[in-house]
């Protein structure tokens, strides 16, 4: 497992590319592919991929919320005084990396940008603590953890599909007239079982890739003293304004607006459960992370400088979101007889497969289609009006589909540098530091899943 790691590691640290220039080439791939396989001018192509660039705004929007605010919770002091206790509890390597493989697994199953920053916190915690921990390593255990992202709680595909009855309808082009509960998908117990196997498997997968002492590299202190220096910084600036005790500063330091926030929150949760059950989505997730950032950071001020200070990390998605609805364009933009990129790619897997068989292509054929289109959103835009309509003819429960979309989607995230970004910024790392490490995580856990939705499809659906 060493060899093998240390093979994929060398292999990305001499080729994979900063993960913006990775868009691009992507771009040009697409665009390579569509002009060849679909028989589109340049300028069909050109034009589907200007008509994209800006159509997933609104969805940018939610992706871009939940990593700030889930990055605003796990930096509040209540979240980081924990995370310091379960950093005490290990006090070796292997410990290390253990421990922040499951805790991030399960975060990111709670919330992938809650789970990215939790994960990354965690994991510079440990490399803080303890002597001779692969640093890289540490930090691609915290990603690993997103490999869950979309069959849990935040999952995109899954709670699209139970969200909006006439989105469905549309997407799945008539073939459902009706959403699917998450109990049908999340959280059925096949489901479950899968994502708790992968939960507790990849500690043990992570742990073996450590490198040998004499190849360990270790965490650069300077980063941990740029830190703190910016923390006593932003400490005293509110030490100042306190003093000063202006109007201004009185309200800005009010618990009772915080805890105003709290409670008109946590009402409109508590009556969105009691009236819809466990109906999550994407703005309730949001809703959610909000209520909690605002109470535990304890004053309006603190909490808008947490802010502030998560919104750095979304940079590289602000930039790249863009251009991935672009290649989004490019992958659905059909010619005059319907015929598109994804659509060809879709329907080779579906022309191999059976009622048994069909779930595991979906799953491949979705993380084949996430390399270029790493978006739930996109990947439901894409697959969803071909795989419904076909699992129904084949006899497929549409449940099984769903979430076989949803993990290929979360699948090849592990090559994908795109969502790694914020985890990457806290770890001051580079794509190419941590992906060789994820190529392993990769080929092991989609063996599993491959095998988990045949069983699903032929033993237990």
């Amino acid at each position: 497992m060493k060899k093998f790691s240390n093979a994929c590691v060398n292999l990305m640290q001499r080729y994979l590319p900063d993960a913006f220039i990775f868009a691009i080439i992507l771009t040009i791939l697409t665009f390579v592919l569509s002009l060849i396989t679909t028989g589109q001018s340049v300028m069909e192509l050109v034009v589907h991929w200007g008509d994209g660039v800006w159509s997933l705004l609104a969805f940018t929007m939610q992706m871009a919320l939940v990593l700030v605010l889930g990055n605003a919770l796990a930096s509040s002091k209540p979240i980081k005084n924990l995370l310091v206790k379960i950093a005490s509890r290990v006090s070796t390597p292997n410990g290390a990396i253990m421990l922040v493989s499951f805790v991030s697994a399960v975060a990111c199953w709670l919330n992938w940008g809650f789970g990215l920053i939790v994960g990354a916190l965690l994991a510079k915690e440990l490399a803080k603590r303890i002597k001779n921990v692969d640093y890289r390593l540490l930090i691609a255990s915290a990603y690993s953890g997103f490999v869950v992202w979309h069959a849990g709680v935040s999952g995109s595909v899954p709670l699209a599909v139970a969200s909006n009855v006439d989105e469905v309808i549309k997407v799945t082009q008539n073939a459902l007239s009706t959403t699917i509960p998450v109990t049908e998908t999340l959280f059925s117990w096949q489901n479950l079982v899968m994502v708790w196997v992968v939960i507790f498997a990849l500690p043990f997968i992570n742990r073996a890739m450590h490198p040998d002492p004499d190849k360990v590299v270790q965490v650069d202190p300077r980063i941990f003293l740029e830190e703190e220096a910016a923390e006593e910084e932003m400490e005293a600036e509110l030490e100042h304004a306190t003093k000063e005790s202006t109007p201004a500063t009185r309200v800005e330091n009010s618990r009772i607006l915080s805890l105003f926030v709290v409670a008109i929150s946590a009402i409109f949760l508590v009556r969105h459960f009691a009236l819809n059950g466990l109906n999550l989505s994407l703005d309730i997730v949001n809703l959610i992370f909000l209520t909690l950032g605002v109470l535990f950071h304890g004053t309006p001020i603190r909490y808008v400088m947490a802010i502030n200070d998560a919104v750095r990390g979304a940079g590289g998605i602000i930039l790249q979101f863009p251009f991935y609805a672009g290649i989004m364009g490019l992958m659905t933009g059909a010619n005059a007889d319907g015929i598109s990129l994804g659509t060809q790619i879709t329907n080779w897997f579906l022309s191999i497969s059976n009622q048994t068989t069909f779930p595991m292509f979906t799953f491949w054929a979705a993380g084949l289609i996430n390399v270029f289109v790493p978006s739930g959103g996109g990947q439901w835009a894409v697959q969803g009006p071909i795989m419904m309509p076909a699992s129904l003819r084949l006899g497929v429960d549409p449940g099984i589909t769903a979430m076989a979309i949803a993990w290929g989607d979360a699948w090849t995230n592990m090559i994908q540098p795109f969502w790694a970004l914020p985890a990457l910024g806290l770890a001051k790392l580079s794509a190419k530091d941590i992906m060789g490490y994820c190529v392993v995580v990769l080929l092991v856990v989609g063996a599993f899943i491959s095998l988990a939705f045949l069983a699903w499809a032929g033993l237990f659906a």
